[in-house]
């Protein structure tokens, strides 16, 4: 089997729609893709009606990647096959959502102040029906030839973590984003935990807390970390007893990323499956 846990539709910051992104995932020859859009469940019925049009060839695992912050520090928690109806949850999600227009103007006003010819109807429409965030803004950047790459975007000189440019948003405490995900049956993975170039590098001695707390697992085999953080991470998650997982973060072509790219064994797989109580993964069969 071939798996990919983390990956992002035009709900919130891909560029494929959560239709084509399981079209895509089935070309690939996957046969689980997690739809994990930033604090939205709002691609899940179009994915959902995708998969089953597809008669079997792919399992779909619902899901979402929600914005967290730790001691100043901002980190992103995959959220499994939680139920999307429970209302303390869904509020958080809510409030979170709600934060990111007024941040992304921020940003763009901040943007304007440094001499970019940036508008805020130019990343509007980059973001389409999505929930707005820092790629969309970055996207811009590019159309605009300020840098090359949406990844150049996210330096200190421009939309990093404490950047020139940043402008914080709602976020959630992990601890309480585990107990939230846990209320509504699901399973959690913190996300490219050691993504040093996001300015994202979480302690060890925090990760076991939180593990503490009831975290389900760690993200490791992701594109940001390289074989040597990939082993200590692996190393990590085996004394804390964590599962250990393996993800593209596919945000189609705003990120360089295919697919595919790195993958979950299926056992781990099976145990957040079996972990989890507010949903189950999606399947024409």
């Amino acid at each position: 089997m071939r798996i990919d846990l983390h990956a992002h539709s035009t709900a919130s910051d891909g560029t494929d729609t959560p239709a084509e992104l399981v079209r895509n995932a089935a070309a690939e020859g996957l046969d689980v893709v997690a739809l994990t859009d930033h604090d939205t469940v709002g691609g899940y019925a179009e994915a959902a009606d995708a998969v089953r049009a597809l008669g079997g060839a792919l399992t779909l695992v619902t899901g979402a990647e929600l914005s967290c912050r730790l001691d100043g520090t901002s980190l992103h928690m995959l959220a499994y096959l939680f139920d999307p109806a429970e209302p303390a949850l869904a509020a958080e999600r809510e409030l979170v959502r709600d934060d990111r227009v007024p941040r992304a103007k921020g940003m763009v006003a901040r943007l304007r102040d440094l001499g970019v010819p940036i508008t805020w109807e130019q990343v509007a429409r980059i973001a389409g029906n999505g929930s707005v965030g820092r790629p969309h803004v970055a996207s811009a950047l590019v159309e605009l030839g300020v840098v090359e790459t949406v990844s150049d975007a996210f330096t200190e000189e421009w939309l990093a973590d404490g950047g020139r440019a940043y402008v914080e948003k709602h976020e959630l405490d992990p601890f309480d984003a585990i107990r939230l995900v846990k209320g509504a049956g699901g399973v959690t993975v913190f996300a490219h935990p050691a993504a040093a170039k996001r300015g994202r590098t979480i302690p060890e001695a925090a990760i076991a807390e939180l593990a503490a707390a009831g975290l389900d697992g760690i993200e490791v085999d992701h594109m940001d970390h390289d074989e040597p953080t990939r082993a200590r991470l692996r190393a990590l998650a085996a004394e804390l007893g964590l599962l250990a997982t393996g993800s593209s973060d596919y945000h189609g072509s705003r990120k360089s990323c295919r697919l595919g790219e790195y993958t979950t064994d299926p056992e781990v797989y099976r145990e957040i499956s079996r972990r989890a109580t507010g949903a189950v993964p999606i399947t024409a069969i």
